[in-house]
């Protein structure tokens, strides 16, 4: 049997911050163009491999195998029966399992596309996903999508969508002595951020997950010298909504918070600088349900963005599923431990091998 901790492990000794996944794409493909019963293609650093065995039914297995920058955590450490290093959370200990998947379950019950791709740390439009879809949609194909992102193994359903936008205010220059002169732009900023501090949380209940909202001022920019009362003042707002609003939804609640501390004489604006859309859970499919049950423990709602929104967008039902704890990612102190790359990895196999007799497969 394969020892996954060690193999995680390895994965995290090849470093693969986002833009810089050659190396790790060059093993990846190298390990599964091994593999007779896959057919393995690559675009750029994007790995693709395939099972072609007619069967009714096609999951997507997806990985992305880029990091964060390292924070003192670039080194691969294994104490007793936990990986610590960047990567072994979110999201390396995943994509163990997924080669040890493809190099070991020569015939699925269901064909199988293992997509291991780049860039999903970084802006969207750097995203390998997007990438493939541009010069290669047949690899994309399936009928399900289960990423390997941390959840602890649990099911983390759909995602929440995200809308970054900037907020500017306008103002009047004037003389610090004279201030009377003028009118604060960064002043005016306080109702703005006094509506944003106050902002009420949804938590609607989709398929029996609970999703929370959120918002939250993220950067703020003005002034012009120390004694000059700034004529502009901006605000950048991170807004995270639940799955059961689409973009235009969120936009229009979003502008109807602050739209009461604007003044467009004074040139105040809202500049959209990102829109990720949200997914539903679309645990409906009989292939996600068998998943869940496998599992053992309810789905929850998945609070943050993830590539399920993107098999979503096109039609396909996905989920993140994976080891590891969530909450560890991007951190220093990321690890993962032993027991949960192998529950993950059994819970992934039974879903892959065993056979189908409750419609899953039609």
């Amino acid at each position: 049997m394969t020892d996954l901790l060690a193999a995680t492990a390895e994965l995290v000794a090849i470093a693969s911050v986002s833009h810089k996944e050659r190396a790790i794409a060059d093993h990846v493909e190298a390990r599964l163009r091994a593999v007779p019963w896959l057919r393995t293609e690559r675009v750029e650093d994007n790995v693709v491999a395939r099972t072609t065995l007619g069967r009714p039914s096609r999951v997507i297995l997806g990985g992305h195998t880029d990091t964060v920058p390292p924070n003192a955590n670039a080194i691969a450490r294994i104490e007793g029966d936990t990986l610590w290093g960047l990567g072994a959370a979110d999201m390396k200990s995943g994509l163990a399992v997924m080669l040890d998947l493809a190099t070991t379950k020569a015939d699925p019950v269901v064909d199988v596309t293992y997509v291991f791709y780049a860039c999903e740390e970084v802006a969207r439009t750097h995203n390998g996903l997007s990438r493939l879809l541009r010069v290669r949609p047949d690899l994309l194909a399936g009928d399900v999508a289960i990423l390997g992102e941390p959840t602890g193994g649990v099911v983390e359903a759909g995602c929440q969508g995200v809308l970054k936008v900037a907020v500017t205010v306008g103002g009047q220059r004037a003389h610090s002595a004279r201030p009377w002169m003028g009118r604060n732009a960064i002043h005016r900023l306080a109702p703005l951020l006094a509506a944003v501090g106050s902002f009420e949380e949804r938590r609607p209940v989709i398929d029996g997950c609970t999703y929370r909202e959120a918002l939250q001022a993220v950067h703020v920019e003005g002034g012009v010298a120390a004694n000059v009362v700034p004529d502009r003042a901006t605000v950048w707002l991170n807004h995270r909504f639940a799955p059961d609003r689409d973009a235009d939804a969120a936009r229009a609640a979003l502008a109807a918070l602050v739209s009461p501390a604007l003044e467009p004489g004074l040139g105040d604006t809202i500049e959209e600088l990102e829109l990720a859309p949200a997914a539903r859970p679309g645990l409906g499919h009989p292939l996600l349900r068998r998943l869940v049950e496998a599992t053992g423990v309810p789905p929850r709602a998945k609070l943050g963005w993830t590539d399920v929104a993107f098999f979503a967008e096109r039609g396909v039902p996905a989920t993140n599923y994976g080891p590891g704890d969530p909450e560890l990612a991007h951190t220093a102190d990321e690890r993962v431990r032993r027991a949960e790359i192998e529950q993950v990895h059994r819970t992934l196999s039974m879903l892959l091998t065993s056979p189908l007799t409750d419609g899953a497969g039609r």
